[in-house]
């Protein structure tokens, strides 16, 4: 199966094509921290790894692309994108998390605690998730303070992610315990859980968290009748 990843959800801009087939084996990313700008910037990185791994857009089975948690207007480039691709081309697209795909690559494998992948947010706000050490989910996303975390999480938790160090202090945790500190996922990670993900479940939807901040004008508007 030969999937293009793409990865806009937080400040890197990234893009691969990744074919796990015997004979048709292979993979090409590229990917750059921007903060911003990922729309000028996304359309020439696939072009590169569809040139790169002699990929015509008809060889595609599917799409994948990071859902979130991330930022409003990144998340909105990168579904866009992957959506239309779709709808075009009559495949697929599959949605991965963010914190999946950080766990994925951050996962110790081994028989110690938990891992909890936490985004930094607003204040002492993190967007997080627990999975077992092996990388597989065991709660829902979710946005939790860091006093609520400390109040609540296992000592023998295992930590990745931008907000890491923030956990760690909060819970009173050696640095021992952090394993990763990736403020962004890697794109094989997503390409990887795209070749697995059930299309059924896992929809080209935003995860979005929190509400926005910005609320609608109230002052000076006239009332329907």
């Amino acid at each position: 199966m030969r999937v293009l990843a793409i990865d806009t959800a937080l400040s890197n801009c990234a893009a691969a094509v990744l074919d796990d087939g015997k004979d048709t084996a292979c993979f090409d990313s590229i990917g750059e921290e921007i903060g911003r700008g990922h729309a000028e910037r996304l359309m020439d990185m696939i072009g590169e790894v569809m040139a790169e791994t002699s990929t015509a857009f008809s060889d595609l089975d599917r799409v994948a692309v990071t859902v979130g948690p991330g930022s409003f207007t990144g998340l909105r480039v990168g579904l866009s994108v992957a959506r239309g691709f779709g709808l075009v081309l009559g495949k697929p697209v599959v949605g991965i998390t963010t914190l999946a795909a950080i766990a994925r690559s951050s996962a110790p494998r081994d028989a110690g605690g938990p891992l909890l992948v936490a985004l930094t947010g607003k204040g002492e706000e993190v967007y997080c998730q627990e999975f077992t050490p092996f990388g597989d989910t065991i709660g829902d996303a979710a946005v939790r303070t860091l006093s609520d975390l400390a109040a609540t999480t296992s000592k023998r938790i295992r930590l990745a992610g931008s907000a890491a160090d923030s956990v760690a202090s909060s819970l009173g945790l050696p640095l021992e315990q952090i394993v990763s500190r990736s403020a962004f996922p890697g794109i094989r990670e997503v390409a990887e859980l795209g070749l697995l993900a059930d299309p059924v479940i896992c929809t080209p939807s935003p995860l979005y968290l929190r509400p926005p901040d910005a609320t609608p004008q109230t002052r000076g508007r006239i009332e329907r009748q």
